[in-house]
């Protein structure tokens, strides 16, 4: 072709078409998206998930009073199952609560010694008295604050007597029953002797549990544990003088001893069981916030509990 050149040469990269581009950013969304996603769910899923082999020390918190053992019990023998964690560290921070919750974290703490083989340190904090003393009774070693309140070993049972009050208002009580003892403890009408008898003889087995799990715990003659289960309070300084207590200290101070005790060198990594999302709970805490609670309770109910 005369008059025309023709150069052959690298061509000029092309565009790409705004369709393709739009897709392949979409595609990243989507597999960014997917993975937080996937992380998210994992999360819920499997809260206590871990995969590093590093020697740990497990921090399991009981605050407040006792009401349920469900969530400890359970914290308590997902760490006991853990390979990784060596020792766990029980921090009390409680007035103690109700009879049985408090002992079944006491029974579930005994079984991560005996069937899992593994060291429980108890850590006290302001208050472990009464339910939180029964269940420090049950670990390894006890490491209290000098000015911790501790022991209140004993029982307590709280009724009112309304009958004057009725009376006053003009309002009459009916009971229907079907036994001698159907309404014991009933804040209707007063309390007879022999029914007073009855719940005394109630609340005297159960002090008596108490004691003599305090007494296995802490390796003591159940005479000398009597001697100071009329519930009284100790000071973490005079519950040490007393043998109720091992050691005085902080959370520190019992975290570094549970790692001395099972031989882990430097300073232990803690871990702590991460909360499990519940939607009842999210909402019983907005309805709980809206709403004022009331919280009337009849009848009998004892309780590991330090009276304020």
């Amino acid at each position: 072709m005369s008059g025309e050149n023709i150069v052959l040469g690298e061509q000029s990269p092309q565009p790409q078409p705004p369709k393709r581009r739009w897709f392949r950013a979409r595609t990243i969304v989507w597999v960014l998206g997917a993975g937080f996603g996937l992380l998210v769910l994992m999360n819920l899923l499997f809260p206590d998930l871990d995969l590093s082999t590093d020697d740990r020390i497990a921090l399991i918190r009981v605050e407040g009073v006792i009401l349920d053992s469900h969530e400890t019990v359970g914290e308590l023998k997902r760490f006991a199952e853990n390979p990784s964690v060596k020792a766990i560290v029980l921090r009390i921070d409680s007035p103690g609560g109700g009879v049985v919750p408090s002992q079944e974290i006491h029974d579930a703490v005994q079984r991560v010694r005996t069937k899992n083989n593994k060291a429980v340190i108890a850590s006290m904090g302001s208050v472990a008295a009464s339910g939180g003393y029964y269940i420090a009774a049950a670990t390894d070693r006890i490491m209290a604050n000098p000015g911790t309140l501790t022991g209140s070993i004993g029982v307590i049972m709280e009724m009112a007597n309304v009958e004057g009050l009725l009376q006053k208002i003009g309002v009459e009580g009916v009971v229907v029953k079907s036994g001698k003892y159907k309404d014991v403890g009933s804040p209707l009408r007063k309390m007879s002797d022999e029914e007073r008898a009855l719940l005394q003889s109630v609340m005297d087995d159960v002090h008596k549990q108490f004691i003599e799990a305090v007494a296995e715990g802490r390796a003591m003659e159940v005479a000398s544990v009597q001697a100071l289960a009329d519930g009284r309070i100790f000071t973490g300084r005079q519950a040490k003088d007393a043998k109720l207590v091992d050691e005085l200290g902080d959370l520190d101070d019992a975290i570094q001893l549970a790692a001395d005790v099972v031989g882990i060198e430097g300073e232990p990594k803690v871990v702590e069981p991460r909360r499990r999302f519940s939607l009842r709970e999210l909402i019983e805490s907005k309805l709980s916030a809206m709403f004022p609670k009331l919280d009337f309770h009849s009848g009998v109910s004892l309780k590991y509990l330090m009276a304020y």
